[in-house]
């Protein structure tokens, strides 16, 4: 008998590491009250790039702002990070009952906000800023989802790569995201606060998704708020139509001129364009 009792203290305490270990996929800040909006950030990103947004859209609606595990001071969980976010998403509403959300995503939150609408799931609506079901189709013309593994030498290279050497690589991509230093500033601290293996493999994670072919099981209506940096409209309009071809019916518009941030190069326009996609 105490043999058992031993065992059964044992495997207690080992599912409590266990949960420990894996920890939470996200923070979740709530603000706001009326119809729920889930709104996920871009690659890297805190829930902080949304603050101006959740100022106006929490006078009407209640706001779900979301830090993914490793960014920001959120603790990083094992891979597969992408997956496990989707799936904590889809939990957090089931347990929160949250009727119908409306998701709203920037880049890899776009990404993110299609998948799960492309997996039968009920929500009001979508609000796609800047990103595509495939980025990997958008970065390889010879694309496939296989070829995407964690044990890659661009990673490995990432992972060995001395704080010096990152910083200088995340000031050079986050030049061409904004338009203003400060908020390159901003994006950069970003990257760099980052967990290295969560910014290395969650990236792969997001490379590998390919949802186009998905794209047709999707009923909610899409909104998709577009940038034309740094190819300028007709190749942005080219990119997208070419993506989004599944899709039955979505909205477009592009804000001319804005760079991947549109909420921080254009943010007039972003909100404009955020309400009439609300209210339509």
């Amino acid at each position: 008998m105490k043999t058992i009792k031993n065992l059964l203290f044992g495997l207690l305490i080992f599912s409590a590491l266990s949960t420990t270990a894996q920890g939470k996929p996200f923070e979740v800040k709530v603000t706001g009250e009326g119809d729920p909006i889930l709104l996920f950030p871009g690659f890297a990103c805190t829930g902080e790039v949304w603050d101006a947004t959740v100022v106006e859209l929490s006078k009407e609606y209640e706001c779900h702002v979301f830090t993914f595990a490793g960014f920001g001071d959120v603790a990083a969980i094992e891979k597969p990070w992408l997956p496990k976010i989707k799936e904590g998403v889809v939990s957090y509403i089931s347990e929160n009952k949250l009727e119908n959300p409306v998701l709203l995503g920037h880049s890899l939150g776009g990404a993110l906000a299609l998948w799960m609408a492309a997996e039968g799931n009920s929500y009001k609506e979508l609000i796609i800023v800047d990103a595509l079901p495939s980025t990997g189709a958008l970065m390889m013309p010879d694309f496939k989802s296989e070829y995407m593994v964690y044990d890659s030498p661009y990673n490995k290279q990432l992972l060995a790569m001395n704080d010096t050497d990152f910083e200088a690589m995340v000031v050079q991509m986050a030049s061409g995201m904004t338009k203003e230093k400060s908020n390159q500033e901003i994006i950069k601290n970003w990257m760099i606060l980052a967990d290295r293996e969560t910014y290395v493999y969650g990236y792969t994670d997001l490379l590998k998704l390919d949802l186009r072919e998905d794209l047709s099981k999707i009923n909610a209506p899409v909104t998709i708020l577009a940038t034309t940096e740094p190819y300028g409209l007709e190749m942005a309009k080219s990119t997208y139509d070419l993506q989004y071809k599944p899709l039955a019916e979505y909205t477009i518009d592009f804000a001319n001129g804005s760079s991947h941030f549109i909420m921080y190069d254009q943010p007039q326009w972003f909100i404009k364009n955020l309400k009439n996609a609300l209210k339509n």
